[in-house]
């Protein structure tokens, strides 16, 4: 019997807690759940491009969404992204997806993430609660970078 292929995206989420003088403590790393509108995202960006790329991620004191969720549970912060990668060679297939949260901007409980294509509203694209619910000081920062594969599994 021949394998069935299915394409799929799949991301891992690190998320990294920096102190002021340069210290980073790793909160966690942890797979993610592309949202059923991230799935029509990715075919408008292959097709039309009627739906905006993702430019943004955001950050919350909530949990518990779902693939049909639009929103984070309790969104707190959103900013725009430091910066967006592309792979080479046999990594051609993975974006990386890097946003910092500086000092000052939500702070307080962090236990959810999500990607979106506006600054606000927008497509959620993915979603994870998966990491440790945290604290964030108002003089620390928080590095979330989010590797996403594109490609088909058997």
């Amino acid at each position: 019997m021949k394998s069935r292929r299915e394409a799929v995206a799949r991301g891992l989420l690190r998320v990294e807690l920096v102190d002021p003088d340069g210290t980073r403590h790793l909160v966690g790393e942890t797979e993610n759940l592309i949202t059923e509108l991230g799935d029509a995202l990715v075919a408008s960006r292959m097709s039309d491009a009627s739906i905006a790329a993702i430019s943004h991620m955001a950050i919350g004191s909530g949990s518990g969404q779902t693939a049909t969720s639009t929103t984070l549970a309790t969104e707190t912060a959103r900013v725009a992204l430091t910066s967006t990668t592309r792979g080479t060679s046999g990594d051609d297939n993975l974006v990386t997806y890097v946003a910092t949260f500086g000092a000052g901007v939500g702070t307080g409980t962090i236990s959810e993430a999500g990607l979106f294509n506006a600054s606000s509203s927008g497509t959620m694209f993915n979603y994870s609660s998966g990491f440790s619910s945290f604290s964030k000081g108002a003089d620390q920062s928080v590095d979330f970078t989010w590797t996403v594969r594109y490609g088909a599994s058997t």
